[in-house]
């Protein structure tokens, strides 16, 4: 797998560098804004970016509108944008503009080295992935007339598991019930948010991620 990685905290960058070359992967590039970002995407051809939401000059959402740039110019690129508190507004952008292969994590994330990698794995593979208290606080701000609260408890524990990138397997075994369980409550899902059933079951997949995102 080869990444490149734009973050301009130097301690972080070179860490994350340090720890990804020590598991196998190859870092192609650490730099500490957006331009580099991008020039460096025509030269190595990575499959995954890790890339800060605030990055210079301004350090409001360069890192974001990089990431986005970079999907539109290489669709099959996976993006894994970081950011060290949740702001639900930017997560939504980058997963309105494509499928999947695109996540979201709080820094704090990347210092518990096992679900980062998992998390990278999963995005590199193509899979949508939100940051566990990303999706807890945005469950907090929902509006009364919003579906999400047309929801059972089960069915709201599913999307939570969805909107984390597992499969169906994985949300099977982390809620104890069956396979078809798992497919009846992702089903009854998608009803209610008004899914048309004729949809391909990856990309209702991510819009009901991005349901999570809108108020």
């Amino acid at each position: 797998m080869r990444i490149v990685i734009a973050e301009d905290d130097a301690l972080l960058r070179e860490g994350m560098a340090l720890l990804l070359r020590s598991e196998g992967l190859e870092v192609t590039t650490a730099t500490d804004n957006p331009d580099d970002l991008l020039a460096a995407l025509d030269t190595d051809k990575p499959d995954v970016a890790v890339v800060d939401i605030r990055m210079p000059p301004t350090y409001t959402d360069e890192g974001l509108r990089a990431a986005v740039e970079a999907r539109r110019r290489y669709p099959g690129l996976a993006v894994l944008v970081l950011s060290a508190y949740v702001e639900d507004s930017y997560a939504e952008d980058l997963l309105a503009g494509n499928g999947g292969g695109v996540g979201y994590l709080l820094k704090e994330r990347v210092g518990k080295v096992a679900d980062f990698l998992d998390s990278l794995n999963r995005v590199a593979a193509g899979g949508t992935v939100l940051d566990p208290d990303v999706v807890a606080q945005l469950l907090v701000r929902r509006k009364a007339s919003d579906p999400i609260r047309t929801l059972t408890a089960r069915e709201r524990e599913v999307l939570a598991l969805m909107a984390e990138g597992h499969s169906n397997t994985q949300i099977g075994d982390a809620l104890v019930i069956s396979a078809g369980a798992v497919h009846k409550h992702i089903g009854n899902v998608f009803g209610k948010l008004g899914l048309p059933a004729g949809d391909g079951g990856g990309h209702r997949r991510v819009q009901a991620v991005l349901a999570y995102l809108r108020s």
